[in-house]
């Protein structure tokens, strides 16, 4: 017998998810954004005063004034010389790749995990260096490559990232950088044979970039890697523990 159909359990209606209400603020600042990224506003340009924008947003003035803090505090304006006016600006990749860096470490990221995006990333970026490098990038990369210290070796592999002219390279391997740098220089303290093994790989790599051998630069990057990470393990420096860009 087919019972009521009062009687059947309902199964509950998935509940909606509560609107989000945002601070007038970040409206406007998402408004800028906007203009920014698809390009209706360029770098350099000047945006109009706090009360003009104020005026076209329909909000009080001191409402664009904190959304002009926040794209400021974010690289993506700045207070253009002799004038009160912003202006809009391009962040530098270092400060964008900081952001990165945070974000990783809060997210518990690994050694492991930062020599495994390593591995993946520098040796193509070495070849591609080497295809695409300028005189002015081979001069630049042979200056850096002397005395081993932990800014010193930071500052190469910026710079054959650089050497690439490819701006995504450039941003994908900044955060690894950074997050490496904490932690090298207990790593070439406790291995007496590290600094002079990182002076060896990076010449090599740099005579390769010079002759244009992005086979010789790729492959020697690769030993580069796996000798850093050697030296961690020799330096009983833990693979599974968590870095921090403090």
């Amino acid at each position: 017998m087919t019972p009521p159909r009062d009687s059947i359990a309902k199964k509950p209606a998935a509940e909606f998810e509560p609107i989000r209400v945002e601070p007038a603020y970040r409206k406007v600042a998402a408004a800028l954004i906007e203009r920014i990224t698809d390009r209706s506003i360029i770098a350099g340009e000047r945006l109009p005063g706090e009360i003009e924008l104020a005026r076209q947003f329909g909000v009080h003035r001191g409402t664009v004034r904190e959304a002009l803090r926040e794209l400021e505090t974010n690289g993506l304006l700045k207070r253009a010389r002799g004038s009160k006016l912003m202006m809009v600006t391009r962040p530098a990749h270092v400060d964008v790749a900081a952001g990165v860096s945070r974000a990783l470490a809060l997210h518990d990221v690994s050694y492991q995990d930062v020599w495994e995006a390593l591995t993946a990333l520098e040796p193509p970026i070495a070849a591609s260096a080497a295809r695409n490098r300028t005189a002015k990038d081979q001069k630049r990369i042979g200056a850096i490559v002397g005395p081993v210290s932990v800014e010193q070796t930071a500052e190469f592999f910026r710079a054959v990232g650089e050497a690439t002219h490819n701006g995504v390279f450039v941003l994908a391997h900044e955060p690894l950088v950074q997050l490496l740098i904490p932690s090298l220089g207990v790593m070439i303290d406790k291995v007496p044979q590290a600094a002079a093994r990182i002076a060896t790989a990076q010449k090599r790599i740099a005579v390769a970039i010079g002759q244009k051998d992005s086979a010789q630069a790729e492959d020697w990057m690769s030993k580069h890697i796996r000798d850093f990470r050697r030296g961690f393990e020799i330096a009983r420096i833990s693979l599974e523990q968590r870095v921090s860009n403090a």
